[in-house]
């Protein structure tokens, strides 16, 4: 009795520390554990630890980063939009109009990509990339200060995607119709289609000769049979 008596002292000292421990209900250990995985698998997602620094929301893409991934992975299929080769760079300086002619050239661009990629790679970064955008605009717009160029720079290429060319069409020329039109062929070349237009093919061009019968180009094969074995029916022995 005496210890249940200490026992119910210390919880009623307990109590009047932290008035909340009554009234809040005890949770099984179970649901607890799941908590802690739950908080854990969410930091992780977040890119943050528990107990540790990062930030809890994700990193959000800029449209020029989006515009780079674009290009980077244009034309080839395992390139994960991390970097850029030096054909893709050369197009979306083309595409986006970084490359006017006069201050800026393709020249201009090999070089730039030359110049900030790493010697023993063959492509570049983002940031990389960034770096020669600033070097190309620096170029471009002499008259404006390094910060506002490159923010025409890249004006010019955020939001854009890689230009894909159609398929080029042929067009109907009426020479080219007269020549191709095989009912108007003369000579040799009359002989080599039908009258539909259809090339006759080995035919057209060989001069095919009938081997078949006793003599060369006989016409009157099979006939020899049919005579001999002609019916004499109604005639006199």
């Amino acid at each position: 009795m005496a210890d249940h008596k200490v026992n119910s002292d210390d919880f009623k000292v307990q109590t009047a520390k932290h008035p909340n421990m009554a009234s809040a209900p005890l949770r099984p250990h179970s649901e607890q554990s799941k908590d802690r995985l739950s908080k854990r698998l969410s930091t992780e997602s977040n890119g943050t630890s528990e107990g540790g620094a990062g930030s809890s929301t994700p990193v959000e893409v800029t449209a020029l980063e989006e515009s780079f991934r674009r290009f980077a992975i244009h034309g080839d299929t395992r390139a994960t939009g991390k970097d850029m080769h030096g054909k893709n760079w050369s197009k979306l300086c083309k595409d986006c109009g970084v490359i006017d002619g006069k201050n800026i050239t393709l020249t201009d661009v090999d070089i730039v990509f030359s110049k900030v990629k790493k010697k023993s790679c063959r492509t570049i970064t983002y940031d990389e990339f960034k770096v020669a955008l600033g070097e190309l605009a620096r170029k471009k717009y002499k008259e404006k200060p390094g910060e506002e160029a490159e923010a025409e720079v890249f004006q010019l290429i955020e939001g854009k995607a890689p230009v894909i060319a159609g398929v080029t069409r042929a067009v109907a020329s009426p020479t080219v119709s007269r020549l191709t039109d095989p009912t108007k062929f003369t000579g040799s070349h009359k002989e080599r289609f039908d009258n539909t237009g259809r090339g006759k093919g080995k035919a057209g061009r060989v001069d095919m000769v009938d081997t078949s019968g006793y003599v060369s180009g006989y016409k009157h094969r099979g006939s020899y049979e049919k005579k001999v074995n002609k019916p004499t029916d109604g005639k006199p022995m």
